[in-house]
């Protein structure tokens, strides 16, 4: 079966750096658009950044110069590097692999920024 296991959430304090990963089984990896979405307390889920199965990026207007999307199709792995990180950052995280009609989701890895 599809399985996305996210991993690297915790604590950071602002201005700090995170590192996600989202490892992948059960597709074929490389036809996929991967992404990383967020959803805050009473907020709903938004887009933080896709990485397309070619080699096109994109960004969350919130995030853009701060967090890099990328991937290693030889690890089934996609990573999200979060610099800079600001309190309103703080999210439960999820990786997702699109593929329409198939549309596969994490468990989710929260990540909190506070001091």
């Amino acid at each position: 079966q599809v399985q996305l296991v996210e991993s690297g959430g915790g604590l950071v304090q602002p201005g700090g750096s995170l590192r996600l990963s989202c490892a992948a089984s059960g597709i074929v990896f490389g036809v996929y658009n991967m992404g990383w979405y967020r959803q805050a307390p009473g907020k709903e889920r938004e887009l933080v950044a896709v990485y397309s199965s070619g080699t096109s990026t994109n960004y969350a207007d919130s995030v853009k110069d701060r967090f890099t999307i990328s991937r290693d199709n030889t690890k089934n792995t996609v990573y999200l590097q979060m610099n800079s990180l600001k309190p309103e950052d703080t999210a439960v995280y999820y990786c997702n692999a699109k593929l329409r009609p198939k549309d596969y989701w994490g468990q989710g890895t929260q990540v909190t920024v506070s001091s």
